[in-house]
């Protein structure tokens, strides 16, 4: 199972950011697969910002959870991040992380299978 992180590498303050994980080797709707987006920022280190289940059902961390938005494309076997309102506190490497049952550890290493992360940086 492959999971591979894109998205734009800087982004403005006070826009919004969508992150793509585009999964191979497994279907996103497996039983019982949870698909998660963990960061690593220089301030805060690992936080685990939220997931996806198999079946469509989205957890966040309260940290994320009001600017936060996990979504998917069964067809193209992908899942997005999108936040918005970015402040440069933002400004980490994104994971796409997942493992067969439901978990918040903030560490990839944690999980199953997960991917090479993207940067994002947030700047004017």
């Amino acid at each position: 199972v492959q999971l591979q992180e894109s998205g734009p590498f800087l982004v403005k303050p006070s826009q919004t950011l969508t992150l793509t994980c585009t999964v191979s080797g497994e279907s996103i709707e497996t039983k019982y697969y949870f698909w998660n987006w963990i960061r690593q920022s220089p301030g805060k280190g690992f936080e685990w910002m939220g997931a996806i289940a198999y079946s469509g059902s989205t957890y966040y961390s309260p940290s994320f959870n009001s600017r936060t938005t996990i979504s998917r494309d069964n067809a193209k076997n992908t899942v997005y991040l999108q936040m918005n309102s970015l402040k440069p506190e933002d400004t980490a490497v994104y994971y796409c992380a997942a493992d067969g049952r439901f978990g918040v550890s903030p560490h990839t290493s944690d999980y199953k299978y997960w991917g090479q992360g993207t940067q994002v940086t947030v700047s004017a």
